[in-house]
């Protein structure tokens, strides 16, 4: 793979950006209800017309602690796989050790973060949304796929999460600032991860077979897969949320539409924007150039 990256930079990097929970919610750091917590590019509720601009904003928010309780989830298997991936290389390269003991940290940190941010929602919002899940049973179902399968499904996401900041909150003054700052500080630290990830990819397919590549690939499209049909279910779901936060009764064609953008955006959100990241598509074609063109292929039903 051609790359610059070491255990030593990412290492150092992160040690410079060291923030802490306390540093982003809590006290008088609150979310503010009266404005969008999500770029339109990832909530994409502009585009449903029947809704009101406050209906809108609702909806902007009811995204916005999916997005909260998504990435909650995907964490909660990203810290074990990182565990068990460090665990048998405690030894040698001191920077290594601590860089994938740092980045197990950070992610346990992240848990507790979305965890944090899910309880200010809950508490200001005024009404229940509910979430897929339980993390234990997405966390067993991932991580009984190959580990450079899995490996490659979290750079996905951590490519796409500097994405989310990157192209709709950076210069968005019209956003929240206290969940700007989750996206922005998340990202900092992700930024560091595609790094580590990278390094594990490669190491991972430097000792593995073509079969065993092949495997990966079909085993990230699985993944991919099982999370769309959680973005279908959690469509549902955010309908529900809007239906119980504003009193509305939605008709059957407005339901359906307000669905149908919801899954749009999701798709967009948590597949298309990690699937088509240059960087992405490029550590892939470096370890098998014809699963980049199958990518490339299927992106386009997720953009």
């Amino acid at each position: 793979m051609q790359h610059n990256y070491s255990y030593e930079s990412a290492l150092a990097a992160s040690s410079r950006i060291n923030w802490k929970v306390e540093d982003i919610i809590g006290g008088e750091k609150k979310l503010d209800f009266t404005k969008p917590f999500m770029p339109d590019s990832l909530a994409q509720v502009n585009e449903i017309p029947f809704l009101t601009p406050t209906e809108k904003m609702t909806l902007n928010q009811i995204r916005g602690y999916e997005y909260l309780a998504m990435f909650g989830l995907v964490e909660e298997f990203i810290l074990p796989y990182v565990m068990d991936h460090a665990r048998p290389q405690l030894s040698g390269d001191d920077y290594r050790v601590r860089a994938l003991l740092g980045f197990a940290n950070e992610e346990a940190k992240h848990i507790h973060l979305f965890k944090r941010f899910r309880e200010e929602f809950e508490e200001g919002f005024g009404s229940k949304c509910d979430f897929i899940g339980p993390a234990e049973d997405v966390t067993r179902f991932v991580l009984s796929h190959s580990p450079l399968g899995v490996a490659i499904t979290i750079l996905h996401i951590e490519w796409m999460t500097l994405r989310h900041y990157i192209e709709g909150v950076k210069d968005n003054q019209n956003l929240d600032s206290q969940f700007g700052s989750l996206l922005k500080n998340h990202w900092l630290e992700e930024s560091q991860h595609t790094k580590l990830d990278s390094l594990m990819i490669e190491s991972l397919a430097q000792r593995a077979t073509a079969s065993e590549v092949d495997k990966a690939f079909e085993d990230y499209a699985d993944i991919g897969m099982f999370l769309d049909n959680g973005i279908n279910q959690q469509a549902e779901f955010n309908a529900e949320s809007f239906i119980r936060a504003t009193g509305r009764n939605l008709t059957a064609s407005e339901r359906g539409e307000m669905t149908k953008a919801m899954i749009k955006g999701m798709r967009w959100t948590y597949l298309g924007t990690g699937m088509t990241h240059p960087n992405f598509l490029t550590t892939v074609e470096a370890i098998k150039p014809e699963a980049r063109k199958q990518i490339e292929a299927m992106a386009p039903a997720f953009c």
